[in-house]
């Protein structure tokens, strides 16, 4: 009997000497931050995660939705006349009747965090401020994130403009795929010019991070005020792995920054990027019913990578496809047909959009007479 009460304890101080190292191992960096996120950036795979769902004051990380639209729905040449509303928000360098173009005061946007400028931004593309939050959220929505509510472009605090730790993380990495936006955030120091009054200005890019680690800081944006604390959305690229952290309410404006470095140093020594099936392995024909050819290939608009931590393997995860099995005619080349979807062990890890390589008319097709039968008997579905 004592040996085996002597076998268990010895058996139970080895589990919890393996238990103790693997906690170890895998200890989260201490932070100040009440919520915090930590994400691969080409994959948006979660690495760490801190009340990441949690409504919180977004404060001026909201800009990077401004950015987002006015990049993608505004002209770099317009001239953006700032109003007397504009030039009266709290922190601007504005004043009425100043005039830049939209790529200067994109860049006094996210390097200065003007306040003036986002204010501008918006009245210029939607007429208001209310107008404009419509359309971010909106675009918010359509990047799945879905606990995210603005009421502005710059992030002032306003009780029902809000959002999480997660959602900023996928606002994050959508806008870190654009290069005009990747351009912008990662830039130390631009020189602004204004169209009237003639005069220039240089701005230094108030992500600190883009000067204690240059070789590394990708991005992203800054966020301070009273009510939300130190915001960062960070990003930093080792070799080919990225990451994104986003920490939100850190207890200073200094701390904001340890808080995501931390975050970012504990990722890039647990994860490593493996390179799975390319885009021409994952090709796939879809029948087409009503046009001018039977079929149309899709092919995602990226090779897969896999974000294996330590421990995992490649074989551990799968490639599944959501495609629809015919189509009708009409088709785009670029248009979105389906999703690629990665899993690790069943769960999943990201999807990837796939798009038609091709345009299909509508149109008449022997091949796709037949397509057209086995739709009607809903062979399709």
């Amino acid at each position: 009997m004592r040996g085996k009460k002597l076998l268990f304890s010895v058996f139970w101080a080895i589990a919890c000497g393996v238990i103790a190292s693997l906690s170890a191992a895998h200890a989260a960096p201490a932070i100040t931050a009440d919520a915090a996120i930590l994400i691969e950036a080409s994959t948006g795979r979660v690495l760490y995660q801190k009340n990441a769902d949690e409504h919180m004051y977004p404060a001026s990380t909201t800009k990077m939705m401004t950015a987002i639209l006015a990049l993608e729905r505004a002209d770099m040449k317009d001239v953006v006349t700032v109003s007397s509303r504009a030039a009266m928000v709290e922190d601007t360098y504005l004043e009425i009747g100043d005039k830049l173009l939209m790529r200067d005061m994109l860049a006094l946007l996210m390097l200065e965090s003007d306040n003036g400028a986002a204010a501008a931004i918006a009245e210029h593309m939607a007429g208001s401020d209310a107008a404009f939050a419509a359309e971010m959220n909106k675009k918010a929505k359509s990047l799945e994130a879905k606990s995210t509510n603005f009421m502005n472009p710059h992030g002032l605090p306003d009780r029902r403009h809000f959002s999480t730790a997660h959602d900023l993380a996928r606002i994050a990495q959508y806008g870190m795929q654009s290069k005009a936006f990747r351009e912008i955030v990662g830039t130390e120091n631009s020189v602004v010019i204004w169209q009237y009054p003639q005069k220039q200005a240089v701005f230094h890019n108030t992500n600190n991070l883009l000067r204690s680690r240059p070789t590394e800081t990708t991005g992203i944006k800054t966020g301070y005020t009273r009510a939300a604390g130190g915001c960062l959305a960070a990003s930093a690229k080792r070799g080919t792995t990225e990451l994104i952290a986003v920490v939100l309410h850190s207890a200073s404006g200094v701390d904001r920054f340890s808080d995501a470095q931390k975050l970012l140093d504990d990722g890039f020594s647990r994860v490593h990027m493996e390179k799975g099936p390319t885009k021409a392995d994952c090709r796939r024909n879809i029948w087409v019913y009503g046009g001018t050819s039977a079929s149309v290939s899709v092919s995602p608009i990226k090779d897969v990578y896999y974000p294996l931590l330590e421990g995992e393997r490649v074989q551990d995860f799968s490639i599944h496809y959501e495609l629809p099995r015919i189509m009708e005619g009409g088709i785009q080349a670029g248009d979105h047909i389906g999703d690629l979807i990665v899993r690790k062990n069943g769960q999943e890890i990201c999807r990837i959009p796939m798009l038609a390589e091709e345009s299909v008319d509508k149109g008449l097709n022997v091949k796709s007479l037949f397509a057209g039968i086995f739709a009607g008997l809903g062979i399709a579905a």
